[in-house]
C-alpha cells in the first residue's frame, strides 16, 4: 500500500452538479407546478412529487427565484438535449462580422478605384466591416490631400451600402478610414 505525500491533501474529484433542482432536491414547501397534460397551479411538494412518480419524469426547478417557485414535468435528460440543440441553434444563427482591408494609393486609377469599392459593397452587404487605407510610400507622403479625396469619394460610393464610422485620419503612412455595414430591414 503507497503512503501519501506529506504536506498534500487528499483531492476527492466533485461529482457534476446538476444545473436545476430535481425532485427531493427541491426544498420549497409549496410550488408552481407546469408541464403538459397537467393543471398549473400551486401545489404542495409532496403532491408535485407523486404527480411526477405518476408520469414516470422528473419535477424540474426552472425558476427557484420566484414565489412560489416553478417546476416542470419533465423528463429531465431530454429537457437538457432540447436545451442544448436550441443553444446549438441560436450560435449557429449568430453570424460573426469579420474587419475586410481595401488598400489604395494615392495614384489608384479609376478602373482599380472600381473594382475595389465593387468588393467593399459585397462585404457591407454580408455584414463585415470595411477598413479602407491610402498607403503612402516614399515622397508620395506630399499627396495627402489627393488620399483624403479618395477616401472620400470612395464614402461617397459606399454611402448606400454602408456608413462612414470617422472622417479619414492618418496613421504613420497611412490615411484610414472605417466603413460599417447599414442595418437590413
Amino acid at each position: 500500500m503507497q503512503k501519501r505525500p506529506k504536506g498534500r491533501p487528499y483531492f476527492r474529484p466533485r461529482l457534476p452538479q446538476n444545473e436545476h433542482r430535481l425532485n427531493n432536491e427541491i426544498t420549497a414547501p409549496e410550488v408552481r407546478v407546469v408541464g403538459e397534460d397537467i393543471e398549473p397551479g400551486i401545489y404542495p411538494l409532496a403532491e408535485a412529487l407523486k404527480m411526477a412518480a405518476a408520469k414516470e419524469v422528473d419535477l424540474v426547478e426552472i425558476s427557484p427565484k420566484a414565489a412560489p417557485p416553478v417546476c416542470r414535468i419533465i423528463d429531465y435528460k431530454k429537457f437538457l438535449y432540447e436545451k442544448k440543440k436550441k443553444d446549438k441553434e441560436q450560435k449557429a444563427k449568430a453570424k460573426q462580422s469579420e474587419l475586410k482591408e481595401i488598400r489604395f494609393t494615392p495614384n489608384t486609377d479609376d478602373h482599380d478605384f472600381d473594382f475595389k469599392a465593387k468588393h467593399a459593397e459585397k462585404f457591407l452587404q454580408d455584414g463585415n466591416k470595411v477598413k479602407c487605407y491610402v498607403q503612402f510610400k516614399g515622397r508620395a507622403i506630399m499627396f495627402q490631400e489627393r488620399g483624403e479625396l479618395l477616401l472620400l469619394k470612395f464614402a461617397e460610393r459606399m454611402s448606400e451600402y454602408g456608413s462612414l464610422e470617422s472622417m479619414p485620419k492618418m496613421e504613420g503612412r497611412r490615411m484610414l478610414a472605417m466603413f460599417s455595414p447599414k442595418k437590413k430591414k
